[in-house]
């Protein structure tokens, strides 16, 4: 397991250690997909591959408005369909793909820089 941060966030979550199966976020381990803000932490999005991304799962990663959202999947990058890119253009979100460790890693240095970003980490068996 790859340890991300070693201090205690502000006002925000922070993933501590990532690896494809694994989350820790603050001090909660999580074995299933979920969405991760500043203050929001959503462990039941139902999603366990970027094919199941549809108008609905997306809508809760659009709904909090962020600025950007990171979609993190598996130990290579991989890319939601061009119908789901689609969604994210048209509400003017900034959508970044790649691997579940890069996501995690890229979040914790957003959140440390007070951006208004998401992460959607999906995680296998979810």
């Amino acid at each position: 397991m790859l340890n991300l941060t070693e201090h205690k966030p502000g006002n925000h979550h922070a993933i501590r250690s990532a690896r494809p199966d694994r989350l820790v976020i603050d001090d909660r381990e999580f074995t299933s997909s979920l969405i991760v803000g500043a203050r929001l932490l959503n462990p039941d999005w139902p999603v366990c591959a970027l094919s199941d991304l549809d108008k609905d799962t997306v809508a809760a990663l659009l709904d909090p408005q962020p600025e950007v959202v990171l979609l993190g999947a598996g130990d290579r990058p991989q890319f939601p369909s061009a119908a789901i890119q689609q969604l994210f253009l048209r509400h003017g979100v900034g959508l970044e793909c790649m691997t579940l460790v890069a996501a995690a890693r890229t979040f914790n240095v957003l959140m440390s820089e007070n951006r208004r970003a998401l992460a959607g980490l999906i995680l296998p068996g979810s």
